[in-house]
């Protein structure tokens, strides 16, 4: 079975990677996960972001953060627009995540960024996921 849904994989892994409390999961690299893990990461959602090489192929290291209580920092990460079901919004329809909790990352035409940057750069695209 090939990989349909490569963000959806990613996703799946840090989740499954809190769930099991490790401290670093490891997702194949690409330029578009790289950047989510950016954002993830500026967000504060992740400990570090290190892309490394093992056998001839990258790979991106997430680090993962637990709060003092050892809960993981990400309560949910969910993946809205699926290759089968494309999900695009207007600027003015970028929702808000958990009341501003949580954060949605956006593919636009400017790159991937946060639902709170696409709307003050007035800008659409695609809804890659939310975050909490």
């Amino acid at each position: 079975m090939g990989m349909t849904d490569p963000i959806a994989d990613m996703f799946a892994r840090i989740r499954n990677g809190l769930g099991g409390r490790l401290d670093i999961v490891e997702v194949p690299h690409s330029a578009t996960k790289e950047r989510i893990a950016e954002i993830l990461l500026a967000e504060g959602f992740l400990g570090g972001v290190h892309v490394g090489k093992r056998d001839a192929h990258k790979f991106l290291y997430l680090k993962l953060r637990y709060t003092d209580e050892n809960k993981p920092l990400i309560s949910e990460l969910k993946r809205v627009s699926k290759p089968g079901r494309r999900v695009y919004v207007k600027h003015d329809r970028i929702p808000a995540v958990v009341s501003g909790f949580g954060i949605a990352i956006l593919s636009t035409s400017r790159g991937m960024m946060t639902n709170v940057a696409a709307r003050k750069a007035r800008v659409g695209g695609e809804l890659v996921g939310t975050v909490w």
